[in-house]
This record gives structure tokens, sequence and C-alpha cells, in this order.
């Protein structure tokens, strides 16, 4: 058998089974929820956690439990931007909802997206208290504004002011400011001392959600993250799954000074952003009935009798958009999951987005990166196309020595490689560029799937959504008619059952790609059209200067 041929077979059969994998997953029902045991901790319940000795060389009181209400049934309070809706419970003070208004909920709904969710289809907050005898934890009731707040015209903020009950002579409030145009919160505690005894509390700030993903993606091995993560300058960035912390071989970084804990999920992401250079201890833990929370725990600087102080954390709840995440801490971008070739997904997006920057629009953006990526690798094309052409224009004597040789499998062989030798034919020449163009295709797989700026993002006509599949089929068809056009351009295979199966890929991947992304088989037609021209030139070429050679 044609030793090009059966590498060329391999390599279309390890992508066909990387795609089916793909298309299986991708379009497998998603995880039922998971609903919370008889009796076990509700997702504001937990217990409040407890700082280490290292982190409190002082003998801190950890508050018991309170009988409150779940905040679930608490009261609350809207609190409106020009980019987000929040709920704020009385409970707490926890942001128990929060849709952000220039997202939708889905390609076919005009509501807004829900990221913190207190039950429509999960249970997520952001949560924060404070650790010591009588200060408030996310379990205290506060006392609520009588109305809503929203963002004015002309106002750069809006502040919400919530008192907690005032205890063994200390007044605490949590201030909470809203911006305009960011995703980013202020939380900050006033505690002021009137005790008559220096105190020395803690403050903590946590994420606490279901384990159940919420926009799951699974493809070539790889599902996209839905868990806890952590960075710091010494560890740097580290994801822990939800199982890991049920075993209990979750790890978290040690205490440092710098660094964020976040709550990851595909397109988006919640994290607590305390000051740099402030130390502070990670932890993450399930809290019961399919509830986990991570978070960071921060001391407070010893409160004088009389004296007042203030601490806080930035709390960013939105979309990972890239280009925005870099510029609020370091690291933040890193929780973008591009799978196993970010390597290549990185710089890819980098350059998708420069070309937006450009057009105005994904899809165009899409096409000239893949412009690009075929300039790119312009030389291995021209020469795999050589090779082909020159064994289109051989078929005729290789089907000769098939007929001469056909029961001399060796000598047929012989007689191959020597030809292959005299016309100067590299009969794996074909492939390479195959071999080396299928990262640089799942790699852009991962940035349509892994980028929220994809999300909902329409080309043109039909396609208003790169990141779902077509519609109305419209590339799909179009992507195995280009293929069937370059098998065709391609030489017939000696062996007729292994033209039989080259001649049903084009159907077979047809059929695959009704369910990818439109983004993707946008890249793969116009790679296929580029492909196409770049092919028949050069056999027009190489057929014409034989039919000249033999003239001569």
């Amino acid at each position: 058998m044609d030793q090009r041929r059966l590498i060329l077979f391999l390599v279309f059969s390890f992508a066909l089974v990387m795609l089916w994998d793909g298309w299986i997953k991708h379009n497998q029902p998603a995880p039922v929820a998971q609903q919370p045991v008889a009796g076990a901790a509700a997702p504001t319940d937990g217990a409040v956690p407890t700082p280490s000795a290292s982190l409190s060389p002082g003998q801190v009181a950890v508050p018991g439990e309170q009988q409150v209400a779940a905040a679930t049934a608490a009261a609350r309070v809207v609190v409106e931007t020009d980019m987000i809706r929040a709920q704020v419970s009385a409970q707490g003070g926890d942001i128990v909802r929060l849709e952000l208004k220039n997202h939708r909920a889905s390609g076919k709904s005009d509501d807004n997206f829900v990221l913190l969710d207190d039950g429509s289809r999960h249970q997520y907050a952001a949560q924060s208290g404070l650790i010591g005898e009588g200060l408030p934890t996310h379990k205290t009731l506060f006392e609520l504004p009588a109305s809503e707040l929203r963002l004015k015209d002309g106002e750069d903020r809006v502040e919400l002011r919530l008192q907690a009950p005032e205890q063994n002579g200390l007044r605490v409030t949590k201030v909470m400011s809203f911006h305009r145009g960011s995703y980013l919160i202020d939380v900050a505690y006033e505690i002021v001392n009137e005790s008559g005894q220096p105190v020395s509390p803690h403050a903590y700030f946590q994420l606490t959600r279901d384990g159940v993903a919420a926009e799951q993606v699974e493809a070539f091995g790889v599902h996209t993250f839905t868990g806890p993560a952590f960075f710091t300058e010494a560890g740097k960035f580290q994801k822990v799954d939800f199982g890991d912390l049920d075993s209990g071989k979750g790890k978290v970084p040690p205490p440092a000074t710098d660094g964020w804990v976040a709550m990851v999920q595909h397109y988006f992401v919640s994290a607590w952003l305390p000051e740099q250079g402030v130390q502070r201890e990670y932890f993450a833990r399930p809290i019961g009935g399919g509830m986990y929370s991570a978070g960071i725990i921060v001391p407070v600087s010893t409160i004088e009798p009389g004296a007042t102080v203030t601490i806080g954390s930035r709390l960013y709840s939105g979309p990972q958009e890239q280009d925005k995440l870099e510029g609020i801490a370091p690291g933040l971008d890193l929780v973008v999951d591009y799978g196993w070739l970010t390597v290549i997904a990185a710089p890819l997006f980098w350059v998708l987005s420069w070309f937006h920057s450009l057009t105005g629009n994904w899809g165009w953006a899409i096409i000239l990166v893949t412009v690009a990526i075929k300039l790119v690798f312009f030389p291995l094309s021209a020469a795999s196309y050589k090779s082909m052409a020159k064994m289109r224009v051989l078929g005729p004597r290789l089907q000769r020595m098939k007929e001469m040789y056909g029961n001399d499998k060796a000598k047929m062989q012989q007689e191959m490689m020597n030809l292959y030798r005299t016309e100067k034919i590299n009969p794996l020449g074909g492939c390479l560029p195959i071999l080396v163009q299928i990262p640089v295709f799942i790699a852009l797989y991962w940035v349509l799937l892994g980028s929220v700026e994809m999300r909902h993002a329409p080309w043109l006509g039909w396609i208003t959504d790169l990141s779902a599949k077509d519609p109305y089929f419209i590339l799909p068809i179009i992507m195995g008619a280009s293929m069937l056009v370059q098998m065709k351009l391609n030489p017939t295979p000696p062996d007729p059952i292994q033209a039989k199966v080259m001649m049903a890929m084009p159907i077979i991947f047809t059929f695959m790609f009704l369910w990818f992304p439109s983004g993707l088989v946008l890249y793969w037609v116009v790679n296929n059209l580029l492909s196409i021209a770049q092919q028949w030139q050069i056999t027009r070429m190489i057929e014409s200067g034989k039919a000249a050679g033999k003239s001569a």
C-alpha cells in the first residue's frame, strides 16, 4: 500500500475521531444539578472560616451558629448600574443575584445573563464577614435602605451602606460601591470600636457555589473548567477541582502578601481581589449539600478604643474579557481556559483581536486570521501540493506498475521507490502540512468556545452567533463541497477501497460539522477555498510542464 496514502488516511482518521469525540461531548445533555440533601447546610449557612495560628497570633473568637432566616428568604435591596443589576440580601449583605446587562442568557433570549444566582439555575453568592466576638458575619442580618439604588446620569458610582446590629460596643457598617462602566465592586467594613478594649479581628471574603457547571463544554479530551482558582506570585495560577475538595486532596496556596481567589466557569468569573502587600490566607472547602466555598482571610490591624478602621476588598464578577482582566489584577487573565493548547490559542486570540479592531466584526477577523495562517504555512502547503500534483501526473505509470507487479508486493514497492527518486517526489510530503495544522485547528476551536468575546458574536446574514452551529447548515454544506473538490484535485489512490474511503471523507466531515461552531466552520471553509486555489494553480503548472516536456 502507498505509504503516503496510509499516513494521510491515519491523519484523517485521527481528526475524525477527535471531531466525533468533540461533537458527542459538546451535545451531550447537561448534568443534572445536585439537590441539597435534607438537613444539609444551605448555601449561605456554611460555618465562618477560622484563621490559622500563623495569621492570628492573638486569640480570635469565632461566632457560633446564629438562628437567622436563610438568605433566600431575607429581605433584599436592588442596586443597578449601566452594567449590572445586583440583589443584595439583608443576611450578611451577600450579593445573591447578579445580572450582566450586556450579556444575554442565550442567543434566543433577551433576558440578562445571571452570574451570581439565587436558585433560578444555580446557587452562587459572593459573601463576606468579620471574625471576632460580636462582629457581623455572612449570617448577620443587616439593616437595608428603604428603596433600591440606581446609578444616576452624571454619577460615576452608587454606594450601598448596610448597618449591622451593634454588639459589645462595636459598630460595623458594610459599604459596597458599584461603579459606572465596570464589573468591579468595592466591599469594605467600617469598624468603630467603642467597647473600651482593643480588638484584633479578621475579615474574610468568599465565593460560595454549587458544583454544577453553568455552560459545560467538552472536546478533544479536555473540558472547560468550573471551580475555585487561586493565584499568587509564588504559586502562580492553580485550579482546584470540586472532586478534590470532596476527597480532601484539594490544595490551596500558602499564606502570602499577594494574589486572589476566584470561582471560574465557562466565559465568566468572580474573584476577590484584596489589596497587594496585605497578608492573607487562602481556603477552599465543601460545606455540604453539593455546595463549596473558596475565599481569603485577611487580618485587620488592632483597633484601639475609640478608633475607626476600614478593611475591604474588590470583587470582580463578570465576563472573562481578556483585554480588561490583565489590567484589573496580575494573572487574572489566566482564568480564560484554552485547554492544553493555550500556548497556541493565546497568541491566536491576540491576532484575532487585532483583526477585530480593524474590522469590528469577529467573522471577518476569523477570515483574515485564516488568510494569515495560510500565508505562514504557504511553503509547506506549496511543497505538499507539488508532491500531490506530481503523484497525480504519475498516476497512469503507477497503475501500469500495479498491473505488472500486482502479485509481487516487494518488487512493486521497490519500483515505486525508484520512480519517486527519479522524479524527486517525497511520497510523505503531503502529510506534514496537515499534521502541523491540526493543533492550530484545535486551538482555534478552543478560542471560539473559550472566549466570551465570541459568545453570541454575529458575522453576517444568518450567522448571528459564531460560537453556535449554523442554524441553516449552509456553511457545513459549502465546506463539504469544498472538501469534495479538494479530493478531486488529489491523485486517486491505487487501492480502490482506500479511494472509496477518501471520497467518503467530505460526507462524514459535513455531517460532523453540522453541529460545530459556525466560526470554526467558517475557518475551515475559507482555508479549503484558499487551498483549492493554491492546489489548482500548482497542479496546472506541474501538468502543463510535463505536457510541454513530452511535446519537446
